[in-house]
């Protein structure tokens, strides 16, 4: 990483994902609480979780097209911002039980997830193909610090609510809200230049031709770069192999870790646990990722995944057969938050690989849209699946989604292409 406009790029995107991503940590723990308390229905808290990723989900789509259009610092700057607005309505929904701000306020804190995405793909924007992903991996795993303190938010929310009269969670969302908008105002004001129009230029004076995402003379429209991206997915095999990876890793993940705040509640476990829990689960979907993201650069996309569908394995059936006590629980959700890392870095540091210069930044977004879409079905569905049935349930069902991947893993073609490594292709 020699690169000194890398490191730069780096050291901000790390700054802004800590500073985001512990807005982000509240959603999984106090949202899904604070949405069974407000439509007073635990089979719906679910919803919570279905409501960020599916803002996610819709706005990924948009902040790729934006980051296409302006570069990285504006769609990064604009999914931040957005979140904090997001968190704002959340504090209203928490203190005066409001339905509508609940689910708007939900739906717009997905943007920060969206970015958070994004912030992701950045950062191997200018880095040279044996690392990036280990730059990949280098944001995820900084995001950690943030993703794991916000989960326990709960705890200064009650010491700020005991200060100021707001609900315990009305002032926890207030946390997040600010801690959003200042990953915004660092984005803004300290990733100059951007790295997307850099690459755009390196690329432009290395062929002699124009770019096609530099922000000068015409620029593709977002039906054009969605049909390229979808006409690139329909004859990139690698780039279709990684995004079943994608979608595969945040399915599992969201299906069993959404409801598993109501679960530890029938089990008599408090509002501290629940956040130690998630945030144990965090710091296994981001706590090893450098050391992910070494593994890929050394031995490949397609080990690397074979990896993540064994922690996975492990973790689903703790999840079916150890589900009633609380260490079994722990574990499991510590061995998802594995699995997604190393099925996750993989399939995403594949993609940005593979993906053409042309769809780069749409393809990502689009790409982050459709697992975020996938993610919010899965929780949409966990809760009243888990009413009906119980927590076991949920385990069976997310084993079920992972035999395609599986199939392609056993499959060394889905994974080999130009520019493809014998550690890449190898058993």
């Amino acid at each position: 990483m020699h690169d000194p406009l890398q490191r730069r790029t780096l050291a901000v995107l790390v700054v802004s994902q800590i500073l985001g991503t512990i807005a982000l940590g509240v959603t999984p723990s106090i949202g899904i609480l604070l949405a069974g308390e407000v439509m007073d229905s635990e089979a719906w808290a679910g919803l919570a979780r279905t409501s960020s990723t599916l803002g996610a989900a819709l706005l990924g789509i948009p902040l790729g097209t934006l980051a296409a259009r302006r570069g990285r610092r504006v769609a990064l700057t604009t999914g931040w911002w957005t979140a904090a607005a997001g968190g704002a309505l959340l504090v209203a929904a928490a203190q005066w039980h409001l339905v509508a701000a609940l689910f708007l306020g939900l739906l717009l804190t997905g943007a920060g997830t969206a970015a958070g995405l994004q912030s992701r793909f950045a950062a191997t924007d200018l880095a040279a193909p044996e690392t990036r992903a280990r730059s990949l991996s280098l944001v995820m795993w900084m995001g950690a610090t943030g993703s794991v303190i916000g989960p326990n938010l709960g705890v200064p929310g009650e010491a700020l609510g005991a200060a100021t009269g707001l609900d315990a969670y009305a002032a926890a969302f207030l946390l997040a809200a600010v801690a959003s908008l200042l990953a915004g105002g660092v984005i803004l004001l300290m990733l100059r230049p951007d790295p997307l129009h850099v690459l755009a230029r390196r690329r432009s004076e290395e062929s002699g031709e124009p770019a096609a995402y530099l922000p000068v003379g015409r620029r593709p429209g977002t039906q054009e770069r969605f049909a390229r991206m979808i006409a690139e997915l329909r004859a990139n095999r690698r780039a279709r192999t990684a995004l079943v990876a994608l979608l595969t890793s945040q399915v599992v993940m969201v299906s069993l870790m959404t409801m598993t705040p109501v679960h530890i509640a029938h089990q008599g476990g408090s509002l501290s646990v629940v956040g130690v829990t998630i945030s144990l689960h965090v710091l296994g979907m981001f706590g090893l990722a450098p050391v992910v993201g070494h593994l890929v650069d050394r031995l490949g996309h397609r080990a690397v995944a074979g990896i993540g569908l064994v922690l996975f394995a492990f973790s689903l059936g703790l999840a079916v057969l150890a589900s009633e006590t609380m260490g079994g629980v722990i574990a499991s959700l510590i061995l998802l938050g594995l699995g997604w890392s190393f099925l996750n870095v993989a399939g995403s540091a594949m993609f940005s690989t593979v993906i053409a210069d042309s769809s780069r930044a749409s393809a990502q977004g689009g790409a982050d849209a459709l697992s975020n879409l996938c993610g919010a079905t899965a929780a949409f569905l966990a809760g009243p699946l888990m009413a009906a049935t119980g927590f076991p349930a949920l385990g069976i069902l997310a084993a079920v989604v992972m035999i395609p991947i599986l199939i392609l893993v056993l499959r060394p073609s889905a994974w080999a292409g130009p520019g493809t490594t014998a550690a890449t292709t190898a058993a």
